[in-house]
């Protein structure tokens, strides 16, 4: 732990963001937002730190025809700032589709068009972060009195190791790959989030089938793509349903991601909000758009029809056992009804498996031994998404993910982002008042830091 000695006068940030996908990238656009406001404002001085190279969101899963799940109305601003220059109309016209995407009648974009979006709004707020910048530790900075009113962020990148501080952190790590216990990822068996990235090196090759595990609404996309994409291979589904559920998209359920659903969810006793997950998670968890399970059950009685099954579906039943070898891998499915296994020689295994957020504890080192966890051991969240520590932490450490528990379903969605961010920064301003004027240092983007006044 760091301890502030005399004559130290680092420069002090409000603000380092850890991490630059689609919810920080939310977060500096407000940043900007309130910094160039009209009226009386306390700029905000913040840096974010990004391990890419660039700006990419989930790009192994960008398949050419893969729609958004979510209304393009929830893009990074509109629901917290209706007339913002990041919306995304904004960016159709600056691309010169907007009559174009009016006309098309379609409230849910291409996902490969939504992360051109997220690529032109980080590119408008480019400044302000580091790419090629991984964070490896945050230490907090120990006063003579034994409160902590900065942290450390030991940033790593080509050129070394480099110390930042700041008042508060955001974390928006994104998630990472979820595969099933006892097995491994490598050369013929991948997690979807990579399917892009690794098919083209099949390119010229004619692999004869695929695997894809998963009854999600990225399972069916791998099933879809792969079934098109290699013309002469068998793809087969594996999955512990009878077949695909379809997503609940309907009005009333959808109120679930509403902002004020948030507040609700938050002020709810434990027991409901497990009841309140249960009734729900039919919006978001292993769940496929009816359309696409649709066009995979006519494809797959068309094929009946024509004799020649290239989708095959090994329903109730999951993967038992993966061995992968040089030049194939061989995986066991079992029968939940039966018991029976079924060994499938394929080229590749795609592990549509999930997602599990990244334990921010972790990542904060000795400032993670400083906060609070609830009865089941879980991180425990304000409502202005600030993590609860001791009492003399007096940095806010802010989590943009991994609050599913305290704020909900759409804690881990694009829904409610421009809204989040929003709670974020006023957050950032309320804690500021209590700041003391001589804590403020310059920064070169705004000229200034908070003033508490």
């Amino acid at each position: 732990m760091s301890q502030v000695q005399p004559g130290d006068a680092p420069q002090v940030l409000d603000l380092i963001g850890i991490g630059f996908g689609p919810s920080n990238v939310a977060m500096a656009i407000a940043l900007s937002e309130h910094s160039t406001g009209t009226g009386s404002h306390r700029p905000v001085t913040a840096r974010f730190f990004e391990q890419q190279p660039r700006f990419g969101w989930h790009r192994g899963m960008l398949i050419d025809d893969a729609t958004m799940q979510v209304s393009f109305l929830k893009d990074l601003v509109t629901l917290r700032n209706p007339t913002s220059e990041f919306s995304f109309l904004c960016y159709l016209k600056s691309k010169g589709r907007l009559v174009d995407f009016i006309n098309h009648k379609n409230l849910f974009p291409l996902r490969v068009e939504f992360h051109d979006y997220f690529e032109w709004a980080a590119a408008k707020v480019g400044d302000m972060v580091s790419y090629g910048h991984e964070v490896v530790g945050v230490t907090p900075v120990v006063g003579e009195d034994g409160a902590v009113d900065h942290l450390d962020v030991t940033v790593r990148s080509s050129e070394g190791l480099q110390v930042h501080r700041a008042r508060n952190v955001v974390i928006g790590t994104g998630l990472r790959p979820l595969v099933p216990e006892g097995v491994e990822r490598g050369e013929r068996v991948w997690h979807n989030s990579e399917l892009l990235t690794k098919v083209e090196r099949l390119e010229g090759t004619s692999p004869s089938r695929f695997v894809v595990v998963g009854a999600g609404q990225s399972a069916a996309e791998n099933v879809a793509y792969l079934h098109r994409r290699f013309p002469e291979a068998e793809v087969c589904a594996v999955f512990s349903r009878y077949g695909y559920s379809p997503a609940d998209d309907s009005g009333f359920a959808n109120r679930i991601f509403d902002p004020g659903a948030v507040d609700e969810y938050f002020a709810s006793p434990g027991d409901v909000k497990r009841k309140l997950m249960g009734y729900h998670g039919n919006t978001n968890y292993s769940v496929v758009d009816i359309d696409l399970i649709d066009d995979l059950y006519r494809e797959m009685y068309r094929e009946k029809v024509l004799g020649t099954e290239r989708l095959r579906f090994l329903n109730v039943s999951r993967l038992a056992a993966v061995e992968e070898k040089p030049d194939t891998v061989h995986a066991t499915v079992t029968s939940l009804v039966t018991g029976e296994e079924t060994v499938l020689d394929a080229d590749v295994v795609v592990l549509a498996t999930g997602y599990s957020p990244v334990d921010p504890l972790g990542l904060l080192g000795e400032a993670g031994g400083r906060c609070l966890r609830d009865a089941e051991g879980r991180v425990r969240v304000e409502r202005d998404y600030r993590i609860a520590t001791d009492p003399d932490l007096h940095c806010g450490i802010y989590l943009q993910g991994g609050t599913e528990h305290t704020h909900g379903i759409t804690s881990a969605l694009l829904s409610n982002t421009a809204i989040r961010v929003g709670e974020i920064l006023d957050s950032l301003l309320d804690r500021s008042v209590k700041a003391t004027s001589d804590e403020a240092r310059p920064m070169a983007r705004h000229g200034q830091a908070l003033d508490p006044a």
